[in-house]
């Protein structure tokens, strides 16, 4: 079962209906640890400011039990946009501590002269280091971006796509079963529903 974790952040009902697009059928919306401790794969959804989020997500008291399924069960986890910069320390966005489960911080966006922030729009991704969310990803293909801030990887292995607006930036991550992207598979017609697929069966 992949369970898209609802703690009141992130469009969980159109992440839900692209995967069973894709054909994966057994996916759940829900915030219990019941359902949790059932997963076997976790998407972390995430829409807003990042203090907002992670304070909801705390006080949805599934820290704890989501710790324990991802680091020492290796459940895999895809985090989109916000719930990408979770999995990180920390953001500019806010004071409040990330996960921590990336060695990563999130900034605000560089972009250079004639390229306003926030970027919104359609753009290719150079994917890197093999990982298998990008396994049916073509070079033709174009995700929804939709963001301020960018994250940026101690590890430049961990780095799994970037993007370019005005220069390049990264925009999917992975360490291990963690995983991470920039932009919106939810909003990206038929390139996200191939990556999101690929999470649901490749991971």
């Amino acid at each position: 079962m992949i369970l898209v974790i609802d703690y009141g952040v992130g469009n969980v009902g159109s992440i839900r209906k692209m995967l069973l697009k894709g054909g994966i059928e057994d996916v759940l919306i829900s915030g219990s640890q019941e359902d949790l401790e059932r997963a076997e794969k976790l998407v972390l959804p995430g829409v807003g400011s990042f203090d907002d989020a992670m304070s909801r997500l705390r006080a949805s008291g599934l820290v704890p039990a989501l710790e324990r399924r991802v680091l020492e069960d290796g459940v895999p986890v895809l985090g989109i946009c916000l719930g990408m910069h979770m999995l990180g320390r920390s953001s500019e966005e806010g004071v409040l501590p990330g996960l921590g489960w990336i060695d990563a911080e999130t900034v605000r966006l560089e972009a250079p002269e004639g390229f306003r922030v926030p970027h919104i729009g359609w753009n290719a991704v150079s994917a890197s280091n093999g990982s298998p969310l990008f396994a049916e990803i073509t070079p033709e293909d174009r995700f929804y971006f939709l963001h301020s801030y960018e994250i940026r990887c101690d590890d430049s292995a961990e780095v799994s796509a970037e993007s370019e607006y005005g220069r390049r930036f990264t925009c999917a991550v992975r360490r291990g079963n963690l995983h991470g992207v920039q932009f919106h598979p939810e909003k990206s017609h038929g390139a996200g529903r191939r990556l999101l697929s690929s999470f649901a069966r490749e991971t």
